[in-house]
């Protein structure tokens, strides 16, 4: 089975909401709305809390990986990949939809059950990718 992993943006409602509906960016409205198309189980990476389920209430905050110093970077992806391994089957496969800083963490203890679709896209190639395969599911 394929976990879908969308990871957080800073444009987000000013009260606790659903992480679903928590980020309000076109880009990541745009992600799930691919991933709810394709189905399956899917989670979002967020800069404060770590691995988060969609259906989760958190509030507002504003924190980034991009500028986030490497050592926090590097705690944060020891906290996401714990928080994977105690939720996730041993066997599962990870759809990464999110920015290096993101996926690195989780590529290098996933190996080869982890891929990136949108590696190396803008963010407008993104956008273009994410409604192409969302038409017709």
């Amino acid at each position: 089975m394929k976990y879908h992993l969308v990871a957080c943006v800073g444009q987000k409602r000013t009260k606790p909401a659903l992480a679903a509906d928590l980020y309000q960016s076109d880009w990541f409205v745009k992600a799930r709305a691919y991933v709810e198309a394709v189905g399956g189980p899917w989670f979002i990476l967020s800069a404060k809390y770590g691995l988060v389920r969609p259906d989760e209430i958190i509030a507002p905050y504003d924190q980034t990986l991009n500028t986030m110093h490497a050592p926090v970077r590097r705690l944060w992806g020891e906290k996401v990949v714990q928080q994977l391994a105690t939720t996730l089957p041993n066997a599962a496969q990870l759809v990464l939809l999110a920015g290096v800083r993101y996926r690195q963490p989780i590529e290098e203890w996933a190996g080869d059950r982890a891929y990136a679709p949108m590696a190396g896209l803008g963010i407008g190639q993104q956008k273009a990718w994410l409604i192409s395969h969302t038409q017709g599911k």
